[in-house]
């Protein structure tokens, strides 16, 4: 693991443990060495690999937000800086005239020019909140990557399928795995939506973590996600989509002093010679219903 990875990861634990700490009116040590120990653990179980695909498209992503970011401190400096100086200008005309007759056509003249300048600094700074945000909106227009989980988005899985698709002859067997987390929208009502978003982290590290360098995650939408399985065999495909299953269920998301269960209903099926995206997330689609309908967090397939 590399430093600025070693950086981000230490950055994340700190941000969490803060948010722990507001959420609760009387948080004590025992809480916070708790958390610590949690720390140590999912530490300790990370699997320190070369950086994959998705990492580097990850680094990629979030220079760029970066970016964005130092720009808007720059215009901040630069905003806060002038709004200064015309408070320092304002002092001085009210120091001035506060020991002398008060000249009203003078002082209104020196008060009309300092608020102009402040429109105009207002001005100024709403045009570059403006064009930062058409920035931030055509960074994640364009990009690749679901901001908040950091796996491939939907616009990434429609390109890649449709080049799978429109190659006649792939040379290999290619499953594809729909996940869907069960009751989320339970979940969201019950423990708020910074708890959704955490477990569709949570979600997305297990598989990523679990899965080979060659395998493709995706953010399907809300709280699907899709996986692309390379060269294995039906029964290695359902093997793995089981041990997938397996590991959410048995594993709980710590968040603001809970242990949080998930479970997943998952539908798996293959690409066939003549598929195109939308017959294959179909039949994947089909699949994932049938585990919803008999129970949930269970493994169905259709293949034809």
């Amino acid at each position: 693991m590399q430093k600025t990875d070693l950086k981000a990861l230490i950055e994340q634990i700190y941000e969490n443990l803060l948010e722990r700490i507001d959420a609760e009116e009387e948080p004590t040590k025992g809480q916070v060495v708790t958390y610590l120990k949690d720390a140590v653990e999912i530490v300790s179980s990370i699997n320190d690999k070369e950086i994959d695909s998705i990492e580097h498209a990850k680094e990629s992503f979030n220079n760029s937000y970066k970016e964005l970011v130092k720009q808007s401190l720059t215009s901040y400096k630069s905003t806060n800086q002038k709004f200064g100086e015309l408070t320092q200008r304002n002092q001085e005309t009210i120091e001035k005239y506060t020991s002398q007759q008060i000249d009203l056509d003078i002082l209104s003249t020196m008060f009309d020019e300092i608020q102009s300048h402040m429109i105009e600094e207002v001005k100024k700074a709403n045009e570059v909140i403006v064009e930062l945000t058409e920035k931030v909106k055509t960074l994640e227009e364009t990009s690749n990557l679901d901001p908040l989980t950091k796996v491939f988005n939907r616009r990434a899985l429609t390109s890649y399928l449709s080049e799978v698709c429109s190659n006649k002859g792939v040379p290999y067997s290619l499953h594809l795995i729909m996940l869907d987390i069960d009751n989320f929208k339970t979940i969201n009502d019950k423990y708020g939506h910074i708890t959704g978003d955490k477990i569709l982290i949570f979600i997305s590290n297990i598989l990523k973590k679990t899965l080979r360098d060659g395998d493709k995650v995706f953010r399907y939408g809300g709280e699907e996600f899709t996986v692309i399985i390379n060269r294995n065999t039906d029964e290695q495909c359902e093997l793995i989509a089981n041990r997938l299953l397996t590991l959410v269920s048995s594993n709980r998301l710590i968040y603001m002093g809970e242990r949080i269960a998930v479970t997943t209903s998952i539908g798996v099926t293959k690409l066939h010679a003549g598929d195109t995206p939308d017959s294959l997330l179909s039949r994947a689609d089909k699949a994932l219903y049938i585990s919803k309908r008999n129970g949930k967090n269970m493994v169905s397939k259709v293949c034809e």
